[in-house]
């Protein structure tokens, strides 16, 4: 396993099919403006090797390690979401807290059907995210993530009091429950992943907590959901992904969008 620092540009916007760890060792520190990390979760799913097959003491050492290396990453104002669920989440944002600010535990809703289930406890339809940060003047553009108000609650706020008030023309903050509907297996988005995680809820972490042209972490690259995010909306991407087919899914789905963006471009030639 060679452990050399990557060189200068050979890791930005780069597909590194490796694990981890010994990725992040070779990675520059305070480089990262957003870390969005989506680890195994601890439920022994088939990722093409034994990642998430640990027992609940190795996973938590497992999880230590891999934070240790990743947060000095970050730069002084950067940002981390981390994708869990309730089995894990109150041990990891314990030893998040103890480095960095917890601004929010956001709940996705993933907007699972009701139906099936077990029947001695509640149905689970629901991930955590923590989302924290290095310093109190992180990073964050909230207009770029305000949600619009419709027409009917524009007109009931008409009184003078309300006219040319931001939040009412541009929209509200988000709330920390996310409704967004899992993928699906017919959703247009879906690759073949286990637990591959939506554009709109990686799209609005990245809009809201990395510069314009800033650079995504991601460790975990899974199906490159957050290395699709990046490039749409004009941000840098790094990662790693152990499974060399889900290195090639990355590779073919970053394909396509640059040549759906090619094509965009041509048109739009064609039609000046």
């Amino acid at each position: 396993m060679s452990m050399a620092p990557l060189p200068p540009d050979g890791w930005r916007n780069q597909v590194l099919c490796e694990d981890a760890l010994s990725g992040l060792a070779r990675l520059p520190d305070g480089v990262v403006d957003l870390l969005i990390a989506d680890p195994p979760y601890g439920l022994g799913k088939d990722y093409g090797n034994d990642s998430d097959k640990m027992a609940s003491g190795e996973y938590l050492d497992w999880m230590a390690r891999w934070i240790d290396l990743a947060l000095p990453k970050l730069k002084p104002n950067g940002s981390l979401y981390i994708f869990l669920t309730w089995r894990y989440s109150p041990e990891v944002f314990v030893m998040l807290k103890q480095r960095m600010i917890m601004l929010n535990e956001i709940i996705w809703d993933r907007r699972v059907p009701s139906m099936g289930g077990g029947t001695r406890k509640y149905s689970s339809v629901h991930d955590t995210i923590g989302f924290f940060a290095r310093a109190k003047d992180h990073y964050f553009d909230l207009d770029a993530v305000r949600i619009p108000y419709d027409a009917q609650t524009k007109k009931a706020r008409s009184r003078s009091i309300f006219v040319g008030a931001k939040w009412l023309e541009f929209g509200y903050n988000p709330k920390d429950v996310w409704s967004v509907s899992r993928l699906h297996r017919e959703h247009r988005e879906r690759a073949d992943h286990p637990t591959q995680k939506p554009l709109a809820i990686i799209e609005r972490m990245i809009k809201a907590s990395c510069p314009p042209g800033g650079l995504v972490l991601d460790p975990f690259m899974g199906s490159g959901t957050t290395a699709v995010a990046a490039r749409l909306l004009g941000r840098d991407f790094a990662g790693f992904e152990l499974n060399p087919a889900y290195c090639e899914l990355i590779v073919q789905r970053l394909a396509a969008l640059q040549a759906t963006e090619a094509d965009n471009t041509r048109l739009s030639g064609l039609n000046v």
